[in-house]
């Protein structure tokens, strides 16, 4: 992302296929945590490289411009961050370095815990894996995720 790039916010959970469209970092480990690249790099030109068979968000996070028309999209807000907050959070964490910070939707709403919860986010989750689908679906309250917490809870 050059300096002379529009000043577009940046989705940290982006389409893959979207013409800017970069790897933000690469999902490593039991857990599926994401780590991030020193430098963008094109997912044009990486696409083309993942095994046929295998769903590129199931290795890799992409990032993206943020656009009007997205599910998780409230005014100048995004949704999926406030949604992806409300979960607790399993333990302390860095804040990882990041490339896209300066232009990051994420960071620009809601600041360094967004960027703590940041690599834990995947865009492709386990089919049973519950609280993940409620925080995915656009259509899920804040209350409705403190309900489900509090009962898991309880």
């Amino acid at each position: 992302m050059d300096k002379d790039e529009s000043p577009a916010s940046w989705c940290p959970s982006g389409d893959a296929h979207a013409p800017e469209a970069v790897v933000l970092g690469v999902r490593s480990g039991q857990e599926g945590r994401v780590v991030y690249l020193a430098d963008p790099v094109p997912a044009s030109q990486v696409l083309g490289e993942v095994p046929e068979g295998v769903e590129p968000r199931r290795i890799l996070r992409f990032a993206s411009h943020c656009v009007t028309n997205c599910v998780n999209r409230r005014g100048d807000d995004c949704t999926l961050v406030e949604r992806v907050l409300a979960k607790p959070q399993a333990s302390a964490t860095t804040v990882p370095r990041c490339h896209l910070r300066t232009r990051c939707q994420w960071w620009s709403q809601s600041g360094v815990e967004a960027c703590r919860r940041c690599p834990a986010v995947s865009t492709r989750h386990r089919a049973d894996d519950e609280l993940a689908e409620l925080i995915a679906d656009p259509t899920t309250t804040r209350e409705q995720l403190d309900a489900w917490i509090a009962t898991e809870a309880g």
